[in-house]
Protein backbone atom coordinates (compact mmCIF):
# COMPACT_ATOMS: atom_id res chain seq x y z
CA UNK A 1 0.00 0.00 0.00
CA UNK A 2 3.10 2.47 0.33
CA UNK A 3 3.70 2.54 -3.15
CA UNK A 4 -0.29 3.65 -3.98
CA UNK A 5 0.47 6.29 -0.63
CA UNK A 6 3.26 7.85 -2.49
CA UNK A 7 1.97 7.67 -6.09
CA UNK A 8 -1.53 9.47 -4.61
CA UNK A 9 0.57 12.14 -3.50
CA UNK A 10 2.67 12.60 -6.32
CA UNK A 11 -1.09 13.73 -8.67
CA UNK A 12 -2.31 17.12 -7.33
CA UNK A 13 -5.98 17.07 -6.59
CA UNK A 14 -7.33 19.78 -8.39
CA UNK A 15 -10.54 21.82 -7.11
CA UNK A 16 -13.05 23.48 -9.23
CA UNK A 17 -11.41 27.13 -8.81
CA UNK A 18 -7.84 25.39 -9.87
CA UNK A 19 -8.76 23.73 -13.51
CA UNK A 20 -8.46 25.04 -16.77
CA UNK A 21 -11.00 27.46 -17.61
CA UNK A 22 -12.41 25.76 -20.50
CA UNK A 23 -12.50 22.28 -18.04
CA UNK A 24 -14.17 24.28 -15.60
CA UNK A 25 -17.16 25.53 -17.68
CA UNK A 26 -17.48 21.64 -18.81
CA UNK A 27 -17.31 20.10 -16.02
CA UNK A 28 -19.80 22.71 -14.36
CA UNK A 29 -23.01 21.57 -14.93
CA UNK A 30 -22.14 17.81 -14.14
CA UNK A 31 -20.51 19.34 -10.32
CA UNK A 32 -24.05 21.66 -10.24
CA UNK A 33 -25.98 18.32 -10.94
CA UNK A 34 -24.34 15.65 -8.68
CA UNK A 35 -23.19 18.19 -5.84
CA UNK A 36 -19.42 17.44 -6.34
CA UNK A 37 -16.38 17.26 -8.50
CA UNK A 38 -15.36 13.68 -8.76
CA UNK A 39 -11.75 12.67 -7.25
CA UNK A 40 -10.93 11.40 -11.55
CA UNK A 41 -11.78 15.23 -12.24
CA UNK A 42 -9.53 16.46 -9.76
CA UNK A 43 -6.77 14.46 -10.98
CA UNK A 44 -7.46 14.38 -14.66
CA UNK A 45 -7.41 18.14 -14.13
CA UNK A 46 -3.74 17.91 -14.14
CA UNK A 47 -4.04 17.14 -18.03
CA UNK A 48 -7.01 19.15 -19.13
CA UNK A 49 -6.83 18.51 -22.55
CA UNK A 50 -6.75 14.85 -22.69
CA UNK A 51 -9.82 14.88 -20.02
CA UNK A 52 -11.58 16.93 -22.07
CA UNK A 53 -11.02 15.13 -25.55
CA UNK A 54 -11.96 12.18 -23.04
CA UNK A 55 -15.10 13.47 -21.75
CA UNK A 56 -16.00 14.19 -25.58
CA UNK A 57 -15.54 11.07 -26.20
CA UNK A 58 -17.97 9.55 -23.75
CA UNK A 59 -20.42 12.31 -24.76
CA UNK A 60 -20.05 10.94 -28.57
CA UNK A 61 -20.80 7.13 -27.12
CA UNK A 62 -23.82 8.17 -25.47
CA UNK A 63 -25.12 9.87 -28.65
CA UNK A 64 -23.94 6.88 -30.76
CA UNK A 65 -25.50 3.80 -28.25
CA UNK A 66 -28.96 3.56 -26.88
CA UNK A 67 -29.06 3.76 -22.68
CA UNK A 68 -29.54 0.35 -21.83
CA UNK A 69 -26.56 -0.58 -24.27
CA UNK A 70 -24.72 1.92 -22.96
CA UNK A 71 -25.23 1.16 -19.29
CA UNK A 72 -24.57 -2.33 -19.84
CA UNK A 73 -21.33 -1.95 -21.13
CA UNK A 74 -20.55 0.41 -18.81
CA UNK A 75 -21.23 -1.55 -15.43
CA UNK A 76 -19.81 -4.33 -17.06
CA UNK A 77 -16.58 -3.24 -17.66
CA UNK A 78 -16.60 -1.39 -14.25
CA UNK A 79 -17.60 -4.82 -12.66
CA UNK A 80 -15.19 -7.20 -14.53
CA UNK A 81 -12.30 -3.94 -13.67
CA UNK A 82 -13.27 -3.79 -10.43
CA UNK A 83 -13.87 0.02 -10.59
CA UNK A 84 -16.09 0.76 -7.67
CA UNK A 85 -15.65 4.33 -8.84
CA UNK A 86 -17.87 3.70 -11.63
CA UNK A 87 -19.80 1.05 -10.91
CA UNK A 88 -21.72 2.43 -8.16
CA UNK A 89 -21.93 5.77 -10.34
CA UNK A 90 -23.91 3.49 -13.06
CA UNK A 91 -25.93 1.10 -10.98
CA UNK A 92 -27.78 4.96 -9.71
CA UNK A 93 -27.42 6.26 -13.11
CA UNK A 94 -29.05 3.08 -14.63
CA UNK A 95 -31.95 3.57 -11.68
CA UNK A 96 -32.20 6.98 -12.95
CA UNK A 97 -32.86 5.89 -16.03
CA UNK A 98 -35.66 3.68 -15.11
CA UNK A 99 -33.79 -0.12 -15.58
CA UNK A 100 -34.78 -2.11 -12.55
CA UNK A 101 -32.27 -2.97 -10.08
CA UNK A 102 -33.21 -6.76 -11.06
CA UNK A 103 -31.51 -5.74 -15.14
CA UNK A 104 -28.79 -4.16 -12.95
CA UNK A 105 -27.92 -6.98 -10.59
CA UNK A 106 -27.69 -9.37 -13.45
CA UNK A 107 -25.54 -7.12 -15.57
CA UNK A 108 -22.66 -7.01 -12.75
CA UNK A 109 -23.33 -10.67 -12.14
CA UNK A 110 -21.34 -11.31 -15.48
CA UNK A 111 -22.93 -14.16 -16.04
CA UNK A 112 -25.08 -13.34 -19.52
CA UNK A 113 -25.93 -16.91 -20.04
CA UNK A 114 -27.77 -17.35 -16.95
CA UNK A 115 -29.34 -13.56 -16.84
CA UNK A 116 -32.69 -13.48 -16.71
CA UNK A 117 -32.76 -10.26 -16.99
CA UNK A 118 -31.48 -9.25 -20.59
CA UNK A 119 -32.95 -9.51 -23.70
CA UNK A 120 -30.89 -11.49 -26.52
CA UNK A 121 -28.79 -8.65 -27.33
CA UNK A 122 -27.90 -7.57 -23.96
CA UNK A 123 -26.91 -10.78 -23.47
CA UNK A 124 -24.47 -10.62 -26.68
CA UNK A 125 -23.23 -7.53 -25.81
CA UNK A 126 -21.95 -8.86 -22.66
CA UNK A 127 -20.78 -11.53 -23.95
CA UNK A 128 -18.63 -9.83 -26.43
CA UNK A 129 -17.44 -7.82 -23.72
CA UNK A 130 -16.24 -10.21 -21.24
CA UNK A 131 -14.69 -11.95 -24.04
CA UNK A 132 -12.82 -9.02 -25.66
CA UNK A 133 -11.55 -8.33 -21.80
CA UNK A 134 -10.55 -11.33 -20.92
CA UNK A 135 -8.61 -11.94 -24.32
CA UNK A 136 -7.59 -8.53 -24.38
CA UNK A 137 -9.79 -8.04 -27.75
CA UNK A 138 -8.25 -11.39 -29.30
CA UNK A 139 -10.09 -14.40 -30.69
CA UNK A 140 -13.68 -12.74 -30.42
CA UNK A 141 -14.82 -12.88 -33.95
CA UNK A 142 -17.66 -15.25 -33.05
CA UNK A 143 -18.83 -13.09 -30.09
CA UNK A 144 -18.62 -9.92 -32.32
CA UNK A 145 -20.36 -11.61 -34.90
CA UNK A 146 -23.17 -12.42 -32.65
CA UNK A 147 -23.45 -8.56 -31.11
CA UNK A 148 -22.92 -7.20 -35.00
CA UNK A 149 -26.15 -9.14 -36.40
CA UNK A 150 -27.94 -7.37 -33.88
CA UNK A 151 -26.63 -4.17 -34.23
CA UNK A 152 -26.14 -1.69 -36.85
CA UNK A 153 -22.61 -0.92 -38.28
CA UNK A 154 -22.40 2.41 -36.32
CA UNK A 155 -23.45 0.37 -33.15
CA UNK A 156 -21.75 -2.60 -32.92
CA UNK A 157 -18.26 -0.17 -33.73
CA UNK A 158 -19.60 2.13 -30.53
CA UNK A 159 -19.90 -0.41 -28.53
CA UNK A 160 -16.50 -1.54 -28.98
CA UNK A 161 -14.99 1.46 -28.55
CA UNK A 162 -17.42 2.12 -25.65
CA UNK A 163 -15.57 -0.65 -23.80
CA UNK A 164 -12.40 0.60 -24.50
CA UNK A 165 -13.66 4.18 -22.89
CA UNK A 166 -14.65 2.38 -19.64
CA UNK A 167 -11.22 0.26 -19.57
CA UNK A 168 -9.20 3.14 -19.60
CA UNK A 169 -11.39 4.52 -16.83
CA UNK A 170 -11.00 1.77 -14.75
CA UNK A 171 -7.08 1.94 -15.49
CA UNK A 172 -6.75 5.54 -14.06
CA UNK A 173 -9.06 4.68 -10.72
CA UNK A 174 -7.68 1.42 -10.04
CA UNK A 175 -3.70 2.96 -10.75
CA UNK A 176 -4.59 5.72 -7.99
CA UNK A 177 -6.68 4.15 -5.89
CA UNK A 178 -9.96 6.05 -6.16
CA UNK A 179 -12.81 5.82 -3.60
CA UNK A 180 -16.13 5.29 -5.16
CA UNK A 181 -17.82 9.09 -4.09
CA UNK A 182 -21.21 6.91 -3.55
CA UNK A 183 -22.14 3.97 -2.16
CA UNK A 184 -23.59 0.89 -4.43
CA UNK A 185 -27.30 0.91 -4.14
CA UNK A 186 -26.93 -2.68 -3.83
CA UNK A 187 -25.34 -1.83 -0.23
Amino acid sequence: MGDLTIMNHAIPRLEMDELREDLARYLGPRVKRLGYLGELFKCAGNAPDVILTFMHFTDALKEALPDRLTELGALTVASYMENRYERHQHERLSEKLGFPREWIADVIRLEPESATTLSDLEKAAQTYALKALRTRGLDVAKEFAGLAEELPASEAMAFVMLIGRYVTHAMVVNTLGLKPPVPSIFE
